[in-house]
């Protein structure tokens, strides 16, 4: 079938006059463009409480520069994470905060974040402890946004990570829980994320976007794989980077591809059905390591998928809320077992402001989906020490809990600038 990732949403008039139409002359309805209109502006919650008393002590302290900096990136559009709560409750807490953003006339950008061994009980452990209570939960979650418009990020690393797995290219992934089923522990996450697609769909206004991870993690083919197990064809597309810092534009290089990869694998050539693996990626014809060689790859999308219109190819969105200066390396000659990367990297920046003029068709918006000043966790870098090397040997705050010393880092290496 025609991939339609982008759903139209049509006042009762317009749809009155497509049916009538359709009752006289057959016909196909074109796919929509983006889910996030040009020029939306996107919601910007309430402050977490730990910048509020940092801002406060940095005042007191007569340190107003860093003070106002701070200020200001609290007071950028940025996203709010819904990680857990149940039925009655949770619905009104949703609905509380969707009618505070059309109180602004402002789009929120809501992370459902709540799916069974999530982060694979690293982390981030959590979430639901079931597939019927997951399923119960995304009703509640769906029951509070309603008609409101709304834009919704579902379940970061829930594609990236997931229990008891075999890729794309018949290898068993790390993340094997003992309290999963190994049989079934799989498709039930794609069964879940399925419920949760259609389920957030069938809402009038409400656009959603499965995880895409990021370019320095899974090869174009095994999550273009993921994403349509999933059901991207039925969603609007898909986010890359939340939580990482990798640059925005390796993000829209990576991007494009996974929307061409996807098309490729399941409206190309008939031999093409299916085999995602044969997808070009970061890894092969470029080297990861060599931005320079990426143009390989765009060239083997340019002759095996060419140009397909860009309202028929899935969209994307970025988080660029801590890519400003791009991925950290570890220091050479240090001896830690795993220097986590991703977690509390050191003098990292805020990056693009959330906009969306992002300059590429298929990219629908930039986005602060991590709120940063916000952990990554207790890194030890592999230690075993719960204390961070790479940090001076503190004690990480626990993931999502406020991380002044790297608020501040955040704020002075933003690029762009703060003003």
């Amino acid at each position: 079938m025609a991939f339609t990732p982008l759903r139209r949403r049509v006042v009762t008039g317009l749809a009155a006059v497509a049916a009538t139409l359709a009752a006289a002359v057959p016909f196909s309805a074109a796919p929509a463009g983006a889910a996030i209109p040009d020029g939306t502006t996107f919601y910007t919650p309430r402050p977490d409480h730990g910048a509020v008393e940092q801002i406060a002590a940095l005042t007191a302290a007569g340190r107003h520069d860093q003070a106002a900096q701070l200020r200001t990136m609290i007071r950028t559009p940025q996203a709010v994470w819904v990680t857990g709560g149940s039925g009655h409750k949770l619905t009104q807490s949703v609905k509380a905060e969707v009618q505070r953003a059309a109180g602004k006339k402002t789009v929120p950008v809501l992370v459902a974040y709540n799916i069974p061994f999530r982060d694979c009980s690293q982390y981030s452990a959590g979430g639901a402890t079931s597939v019927a209570e997951y399923e119960a939960w995304i009703d509640a979650f769906a029951a509070g946004i309603g008609r409101h418009e709304v834009a919704v990020m579902l379940e970061p690393d829930g594609l990236g990570i997931i229990p008891w797995y075999t890729t794309i290219n018949g290898n068993q992934e790390w993340c094997k829980p003992a309290e999963a089923d190994a049989a079934t522990a799989a498709a039930d996450r794609f069964a879940m994320l399925n419920y949760a697609v259609d389920k957030l769909t069938a809402l009038p206004r409400t656009s959603v976007y499965l995880d895409g991870t990021h370019s320095a993690w899974l090869g174009v083919g095994d999550i273009a794989d993921r994403l349509v197990k999933a059901g991207v064809e039925k969603a609007d597309g898909f986010f890359l980077n939340v939580s990482n810092y990798e640059t925005t534009e390796r993000q829209l290089k990576f991007g494009n591809w996974i929307s061409k990869c996807v098309w490729y694998g399941t409206e190309g050539p008939q031999e093409a059905r299916g085999h995602f693996e044969a997808c070009a990626s970061q890894y092969y014809p470029a080297d990861p390591a060599d931005f320079g060689t990426w143009t390989r790859t765009d060239a083997w999308y340019a002759e095996n998928v060419g140009d397909v219109p860009a309202d028929r190819l899935a969209h994307y969105v970025v988080d660029t809320s801590r890519n400003g200066q791009g991925p950290w390396t570890a220091p050479a000659g240090v001896t830690w077992p795993d220097p986590q990367t991703w977690c509390n990297p050191p003098d990292r920046g805020l990056g693009l402001r959330p906009t969306t003029a992002t300059g590429e068709p298929l990219a629908d918006a930039f986005l602060w989906i991590k709120t940063p000043g916000q952990s990554d966790g207790q890194c030890d870098r592999g230690t075993g020490t719960g204390h961070d090397p790479a940090r001076g040997g503190i004690a990480d705050p626990a993931a999502g809990a406020w991380f002044p010393q790297q608020a501040l880092e955040l704020v002075r290496f933003a690029n762009p600038p703060l003003r």
